[in-house]
């Protein structure tokens, strides 16, 4: 079977340093964090008072009535998703509907909505829980709204695997249309975890970072000697997928060739990652593009600022590309942007894209004291301009899910 062509055209984000792709990659090059002390009362009993929120305000895109309905993981999710549609310029009424869909990656799904519930009946003692408590909680929410909104017919699905979910999400919409099933799948994630109950219980397992006393907005340092933790983030990021010819045919506008996924498992603890994990995932992203391990020109990492996950996956990627791994870029923007848990792997996916129409590589920040296992070139302090042609996204998660994007601009 011959598998059709995958084009991405249009993107979309609402995250932590902007609410366009073109704020968010000023930002990002730049080497300007998001990252900041939280207001009280998110602060209050935190071992690490420190976030990464969005600037957003779902009053300004949805009226009253609909917003009381609509938790801010689906907000997010809607806005960012509008933006990815209006970028590639689809006109859904001119579709077949039915060979459009939606997958959508969550980890937490409405996370204020279960807080707000959960403070009304045992903080306020009360019984009168909102009535659309289910329907705005539900992780499948975002996708379901998505699809009422721009009239999807086709394939929906929500993808839950913890820190990869969003990167799965665009793995198997990307599947759907090489293999016939779909000619356009809006694809992406958003996560809004920044409630007390979420941070209480990521503050309890220590894996956030401790907060720099003299730059808060420093605090995460992925492959630093120095790097203490992650920061949890929250936002939203889609991107169109179509069927090559589809796009070529109305004239879009093509951002770069959606060419490998990989997918595998760890299998050996549910925090603990695998080099052996990671690595064949990449390999199988390569592979599937059809592409030698010597056509990466960049990656942008999963790079939590964890211990553990740096070495290892900087251990990975030395295993998949051997000495070359030396002479790849390697970035992880979650040093600015925080770790959106289930939309992480969609908003990096979105930078790894830009990326190559950018021609440059955005930096890993507040990297000015290496570890020595972690060795790589990971772009310190600073984007750095370069001649792309193909860009992988990796994204690890808790529960051992490895998902590998690899894009590549290539000539029509």
């Amino acid at each position: 079977m011959t598998l059709r062509r995958v084009a991405v055209t249009g993107l979309g984000v609402v995250a932590p340093l902007g609410n366009s792709v073109g704020e968010l990659w000023t930002n990002l090059v730049t080497g300007r964090s998001g990252v900041h002390r939280l207001p009280a009362p998110l602060a209050l009993g935190l071992r690490s008072p420190i976030g990464a929120t969005a600037s957003f305000d779902g009053a300004r895109y949805f009226e009253a009535p609909r917003l009381r309905m609509l938790d801010r993981v689906s907000q997010l999710a809607l806005v960012a998703a509008r933006q990815a549609i209006e970028d590639s310029r689809l006109d859904f009424s001119m579709e077949e509907r039915e060979r459009c869909g939606v997958f959508v990656g969550s980890g937490m799904g409405g996370a204020e909505t279960t807080e707000e519930g959960y403070h009304t009946l045992y903080a306020e003692n009360s019984d009168r829980i909102k009535p659309y408590s289910v329907l705005s909680a539900m992780t499948n929410a975002p996708a379901a709204w998505i699809g009422i909104d721009f009239q999807l017919l086709g394939p929906m699905l929500t993808y839950s695997t913890a820190c990869s979910s969003s990167a799965v999400a665009l793995g198997e919409a990307s599947r759907r249309i090489q293999h016939g099933d779909a000619d356009v799948m809006l694809a992406g994630g958003a996560e809004a975890p920044l409630v007390v109950g979420v941070l209480r219980a990521w503050d309890a397992m220590r894996t956030i970072a401790t907060e720099d006393p003299h730059d808060p907005s420093a605090s995460c340092r992925p492959f630093a000697a120095t790097r203490t933790g992650l920061v949890l983030g929250e936002g939203a990021a889609f991107a169109v997928l179509e069927e090559w010819n589809h796009a070529l045919a109305r004239g879009a506008s093509i951002h770069a060739e959606f060419a490998g996924y990989g997918l595998t498992s760890d299998v050996s603890h549910i925090t603990r990652p695998t080099i052996e994990g990671q690595a064949n995932a990449m390999r199988s992203a390569i592979l599937a593009a059809n592409l030698q391990p010597e056509a990466i020109d960049y990656i942008n990492a999963h790079g939590t600022a964890t211990l553990q996950n740096d070495a290892v996956e900087t251990a990975a990627i030395k295993e998949v590309f051997g000495e070359r791994a030396y002479a790849i870029p390697v970035s992880s923007t979650k040093s600015m942007h925080g770790h959106l848990l289930g939309a992480a792997g969609a908003l990096e996916f979105v930078i790894a894209v830009t990326s190559l129409t950018r021609g440059a590589a955005p930096p890993t920040a507040h990297l000015n004291a290496p570890d020595p296992d972690c060795d790589l070139d990971y772009v310190a302090d600073r984007g750095r301009v370069l001649p792309l042609r193909v860009a992988m996204s990796n994204s690890f998660a808790f529960g051992g899910t490895n998902a590998v994007l690899v894009v590549k601009v290539t000539a029509f």
